[in-house]
């Protein structure tokens, strides 16, 4: 197989037209989003070979999203760039599952879900979930012979495009909005040595000058908004499911800011389930911070309107007013039978003050996951005994900032409900006893 003779094509989804998959292209010529669209049917993988993949340590099959290869982009091994991102922990923190492995149920008691395990994608290389989708974009960027890739970025993907276009040979560009970017991350696309410009706007506005810049100059495009980003973010949902012995869980439960997640984890739910591969699809829960809530509010009309919004919350990975992947998004909720809920700051960071004294942590956004679930299962909407995943997307080093500001105080507006506060103690034996 070579590049020249994919055997996938980019399909509209709106239109239903189609383009070859080789094509730089991210929208139709009427301007609806694209996704890849494989041929299944010349595919002869089974549930059996995957679970083989699993443990091997074969190039590429090592890697959590490349275990897919057939499904994600069935492209020469000889184009495939990856860390061995993928294969993070799902863990079971519910009151009941928890006693699998002997962990602490702070998590579950605290959201109330008694079968909750939580998938902790900022276990991979950069400590992002980003890495499964730009492991998937730079390897199509080195199949087409592109030299430089660009993104728009509130932190995480800029980590993700630096790590991996350095590792491809590339030179990478990065827009940042100006004084909206957590420092651990914008640490790393300066590390990796992409080329960082910071915007004196937002992230939307960083998203519109990128897309720009990438077509008068011929840079290859890696926001979500390139299909095949998407193509290695889907196996999350193939993961979960294979770690849960091909049984799917009743919800998946996601934060939602640019909505590359919601609308990818459906699809390979509905890929698999296409397959045969599951005889059920879970329910999506899309969960937005109250301050960066366009989709949320989309979903209260029906979808019937969208408008946009100025962002405004502490999760800076999902202070997006504006979202690229809104129409795939819709669809998944809608056709997953999915919710979309809103939780505030102040929600977000004592569930993720939870979540750290797991002793696994999370940035900000990650927490969403378990604020959305505390708030859906107080609501009836999800059950206390359903089996919940919550998706955790970042490293609790991402944002060190938030983490020791709450457990300081030195919040505004947000109180340290649950914070473990540093004492100062004398310099002696009885001092520090006296404490203990």
């Amino acid at each position: 197989m070579t590049p020249q003779e994919p055997t996938y094509k980019l399909r509209c989804i709106e239109s239903g037209d189609t383009y070859p998959g080789n094509e730089i292209r991210y929208r139709s010529e009427k301007g609806g989003l694209l996704e890849a669209q494989h041929d299944f049917s010349k595919l002869s993988i089974t549930r059996q070979l995957l679970d083989e993949r699993f443990h091997s340590q074969e190039f590429p099959y090592r890697s959590g999203v490349w275990r897919y290869h057939e499904f994600v982009l069935p492209v020469a091994k000889e184009h495939i760039i990856t860390r061995y991102e993928g294969n993070t922990n799902l863990y079971p923190v519910g009151s009941e599952n928890a006693r699998e492995r002997n962990y602490s149920t702070i998590v579950g008691d605290f959201a109330g879900a008694r079968n909750l395990y939580l998938k902790h994608l900022g276990e991979n290389p950069t400590g992002s979930f980003k890495d499964l989708g730009m492991t998937a974009g730079i390897t199509q960027a080195k199949a087409l012979g592109c030299k430089a890739v660009a993104c728009a970025s509130t932190g995480n993907t800029s980590a993700a495009l630096a790590s991996y276009a350095s590792l491809a040979g590339m030179q990478s560009y990065v827009f940042i909005p100006e004084g909206n970017i957590a420092y651990g991350k914008l640490s790393q696309a300066l590390a990796y040595g992409s080329k960082t410009i910071q915007i004196k706007g937002d992230f939307d506005d960083a998203m519109r000058l990128v897309q720009e810049i990438c077509r008068e100059e011929h840079i290859y495009l890696l926001n979500s908004i390139n299909p095949f980003r998407l193509e290695g973010q889907k196996t999350v949902a193939f993961e979960i499911i294979q770690q849960l012995g091909w049984n799917p869980p009743d919800w998946i439960v996601v934060p939602a800011g640019n909505l590359g997640n919601t609308s990818a984890i459906w699809k390979g739910l509905r890929e698999f389930h296409q397959l045969g591969f599951i005889n059920k699809i879970p329910r999506i829960a899309s969960i937005q911070a109250a301050g960066s809530n366009p989709f949320y509010q989309s979903y209260k009309n029906n979808f019937s309107t969208f408008e946009a919004v100025k962002a405004d919350t502490i999760a800076s990975a999902i202070k997006i007013g504006n979202p690229v992947s809104i129409p795939k998004a819709i669809d998944a909720i809608r056709k997953s039978n999915g919710v979309v809920e809103q939780v505030t700051d102040q929600e977000i960071m004592d569930a993720k003050a939870k979540i750290d004294a797991l002793g696994i942590g999370c940035e900000p956004a990650s927490a969403c996951a378990v604020a959305g679930t505390k708030k859906l299962i107080e609501q009836g909407i999800i059950g206390k005994d359903e089996v919940v995943v919550g998706i955790l997307t970042g490293n609790i080093l991402k944002d060190p900032d938030a983490t020791v500001n709450y457990h300081l105080g030195k919040l505004s507006e947000i109180k340290g409900t649950f914070a473990n506060q540093p004492v100062q103690t004398d310099a002696t034996v009885e001092s520090i006893k006296k404490y203990l």
